[in-house]
């Protein structure tokens, strides 16, 4: 149904999508509670972005870093406001479960927030296996911040 495939950054579409996420999460948390990453933080090395297209129309983008040795994380999951409640989240997630399990990876966890503007991803990280737990990498606990993980 859509296209997903790896995206260098570059088209405007893409940074559209990025630069409405950064704002909906900077709308939606406390101000250190932020980890969502800009287009610098996202053009690393270890990390791997993908986007979803539904013909010439940009549908969603997601991310993969490589935390450690078998250990990844899902970064800068996104849907496009037009393209809310079509699968694109479900449609990104497992393809970013996919490839982490392509590169070997063991055990996959993201970062996310808390109330209802996080209620839909959260319903969604849950429905594909992910389980909260504690807090990995540099990540701190907060009231606010929730941490869930998969094991592949």
């Amino acid at each position: 149904m859509f296209d997903i495939r790896p995206d260098d950054l570059s088209d405007a579409r893409t940074c559209g999508l990025l630069a409405l996420h950064l704002a909906g999460m900077q709308a939606t948390s406390p101000a250190d509670s932020v980890f969502a990453l800009d287009l610098t933080g996202l053009q690393t090395p270890d990390i791997q972005v993908w986007t979803a297209w539904d013909g010439s129309s940009i549908a969603g983008v997601g991310a993969l870093r490589t935390v450690s040795a078998g250990h990844g994380e899902i970064k800068s999951m996104r849907t496009h406001p037009d393209h809310l409640r079509r699968g694109v989240g479900t449609a990104m997630l497992r393809h970013l479960i996919a490839q982490a399990r392509a590169r070997g990876i063991s055990r996959l966890s993201l970062e996310t927030g808390s109330g209802a503007a996080f209620e839909p991803a959260i319903a969604l990280y849950r429905a594909n296996g992910f389980r909260e737990g504690p807090a990995f990498g540099d990540y701190r606990q907060s009231a606010f911040n929730r941490f869930f993980h998969l094991d592949l």
